[in-house]
């Protein structure tokens, strides 16, 4: 069995390299909510100048995707007010049917395989092509931060994807590691921002109805 990579370490690596130059570097930090950016955001923006990209077309349905979407916004007034950073957020359009014909036919897999592996990469490689196109230095995703997400195959897409665009370097992390997802769970207390119940898309839906239920019960 070929042995799990620390990314981590790597993203650790990857700050002690930038943490002395004169300019912080540009990231683009693809975003899919603001529970899941909390830590990311108070991680990378000693280090960078960061633009968060929203483009996340798999939420369904509209008023989900509304919803997460002003919280993220909400976050930043508090990341802005709290510790001083400046964060740029880029939203793309939302078309949910557009964006789920090549799930489709994955659409009765479970959680956590082939469909999200997908779902994963169309996502980060749009992400990815407009910091190319954009001047951008770095690229990363939230993700990570999540226990339900791969953080491996995460890092393989991302470093994939770095071969296609090799202007823009790949920042390979696992924001989850040493208490960053205790970290998250914290702050997103603090700041009274709302836990989505599923990952988002609408073959997980259900399961977000189900949760709800259950915690009204």
């Amino acid at each position: 069995m070929e042995a799990k990579i620390n990314y981590y370490i790597k993203s650790r690596q990857i700050l002690d390299n930038i943490k002395d130059l004169q300019r912080k570097p540009r990231i683009l930090m693809h975003a899919c909510c603001g529970p899941c950016s909390i830590f990311p955001l108070l991680d990378l923006c000693p280090y960078f100048n960061v633009t968060l990209y929203f483009n996340n077309s798999n939420i369904y349905p509209k008023s989900e995707y509304d919803r997460r979407l002003n919280e993220l916004e909400k976050l930043l007034t508090y990341i802005k007010r709290d510790y001083g950073y400046n964060v740029e957020l880029i939203v793309t359009q939302y078309d949910n049917d557009k964006y789920n014909l090549d799930l489709e036919p994955y659409k009765d897999m479970p959680e956590g395989h082939t469909r999200c592996f997908i779902c994963y990469e169309k996502r980060m490689d749009e992400a990815y092509r407009y910091a190319s196109e954009n001047g951008f230095d770095y690229f990363t995703t939230v993700m990570t931060i999540s226990r339900q997400k791969n953080s491996q195959v995460l890092n393989e897409i991302g470093q994939k994807l770095s071969f296609k665009y090799p202007n823009v370097k790949y920042f390979y992390s696992d924001f989850k590691k040493n208490k960053g997802i205790d970290i998250a769970r914290e702050m997103r207390i603090k700041y009274n921002l709302y836990q989505q119940l599923y990952c988002g898309c609408k073959y997980t839906y259900s399961k977000g109805i189900i949760k709800e239920q259950e915690r009204n019960k």
